[in-house]
């Protein structure tokens, strides 16, 4: 059987202008990247740069909190412009190429939160984007809109305690959305041509206070053969038909004494038929994590599950897959890998402590681990061979929450006013 996650690494040959050379650039065509793990296993990427030492900064027109996207050497993200919803487009020296412009911004109610937090994903032909106001769009790659639509018009605005995180993804089809919350919840798949919906199929369940609150975003994975999407949320691990939104496989029980006010905010990550499940409030030294096991169907909630820790966890930022190991940025900071077989530690470590937290995913590329933590400071560490060692601490001196992102050799890094770039000297 197959758990591969169904996207695949594009890579591009782009003239990057700034520095004269021709260097390919691989694309990042959604929020965790190509493979939906939060790492790139190839490249040599930088690891020194701040707020002055960059090989480019573009200012961005507002507040957004979304990670960007990379697809042909140029630059999509989600971004309030003039107080309005608006997708962006850069190119690979920073300049902006245009702009699509919605509706009024819905602004965050979170400190780390804005009506940009979802991120853009691309099928290579068009770039499709959700903001909190409800507008749901595709766009062409000039700028021009080919579809949009109002999610919270057609379905009701979400009854969540903080600001809209889930992402849109795509299958071979559809763009698909999802919503948790204290309300109706449920799948839907969208037609990418049109916007026309081709199927919705409610996610309901019955869970203590905010625990039915979800800021996940579906993974599309082949299961036993058959194109699907795994959705976390409402504490339910299931497993939907792409082409119709059937259940097919779901598996409980990660809240067993019933705790209340534990939303899902980090999104799992698979390594072979093995799914990493953070849950808990590691954020109140509370954590939880599970390895559930992706076989089988229907309900496997008594045999699904491998392996539990209550004593390592993250409650915001996603673990990374990478090289066959699961690693961990924690709340306040610990580093962690794991084997995902069993659970078991590999190594431990720790960033500097600090009384700010880890709001943003952590990405790995090349062999180093890039975690921003809120205030802006974005630590460096070598995690080759199997060992940990820091390697810079750089403080780019405005919030970073959205997730940094590999480009060709070089990191963008989108803080609360800038994009930057940087670059190895």
């Amino acid at each position: 059987m197959c758990y591969r996650l169904l996207i695949t690494a594009a890579f591009t040959v782009s003239f990057l202008g700034r520095t004269g050379l021709t260097s390919e650039i691989q694309d990042w065509r959604a929020w965790r990247g190509s493979l939906a793990n939060g790492s790139f296993e190839g490249g040599s990427f930088p690891h020194e740069f701040n707020a002055e030492k960059f090989l480019w900064r573009t200012e961005l027109p507002g507040k957004g909190c979304s990670t960007p996207i990379v697809l042909d050497g140029r630059i999509y993200l989600t971004c309030p412009a003039d107080g309005k919803d608006a997708l962006l487009c850069f190119d690979a020296d920073g300049k902006e190429l245009w702009r699509a412009v919605f509706v009024p911004e819905d602004a965050g109610k979170h400190r780390n939160g804005s009506g940009s937090n979802a991120s853009p994903v691309t099928d290579g032909e068009a770039v499709f984007v959700y903001f909190k106001s409800g507008t749901f769009a595709a766009v062409e790659l000039d700028g021009a809109v080919r579809w949009k639509t109002d999610i919270v018009e057609r379905f009701g605005k979400a009854n969540l305690f903080w600001d809209h995180g889930t992402s849109p993804v795509l299958t071979s089809k559809h763009v698909v959305m999802t919503r948790m919350h204290n309300g109706e919840s449920w799948l839907a798949a969208f037609n990418k041509a049109s916007g026309e919906i081709a199927w919705k199929v409610a996610r309901n369940y019955e869970t203590p206070v905010e625990c039915d609150h979800g800021y996940t975003t579906p993974l599309v994975i082949d299961h036993q053969g058959q194109e699907s999407l795994l959705v976390w949320g409402a504490q339910h691990l299931t497993i939907h038909n792409a082409s119709n939104g059937e259940v097919t496989w779901s598996c409980g029980n990660f809240n067993p004494d019933g705790n209340k006010l534990w939303p899902q905010i980090a999104t799992p990550v698979i390594v072979g038929d093995i799914a990493v499940i953070a849950y808990g409030r590691n954020d109140r030294g509370i954590p939880l994590l599970y390895g559930v096991k992706l076989t089988g169907s229907g309900d496997v909630t008594e045999t699904a599950h491998v392996w539990k820790r209550d004593d390592v966890g993250t409650f915001v930022p996603t673990p990374i897959a990478y090289k066959g190991h699961v690693y961990l940025v924690r709340d306040r900071g610990e580093v962690a890998c794991l084997d995902p077989a069993t659970g078991k530690t590999v190594w431990e470590a720790a960033l500097p402590k600090h009384r700010s937290n880890y709001y943003a995913s952590p990405l790995i590329a090349g062999d180093k681990l890039f975690a921003p933590r809120e205030d802006g400071v974005v630590f460096v560490a070598s995690v080759a061979d199997g060992q940990f060692k820091l390697l810079a601490e750089n403080n780019m001196e405005e919030s970073v929450i959205g997730s940094p992102v590999p480009m060709g050799s070089r990191i963008l890094i989108r803080g609360e006013k800038h994009l930057f770039c940087a670059a190895a000297e």
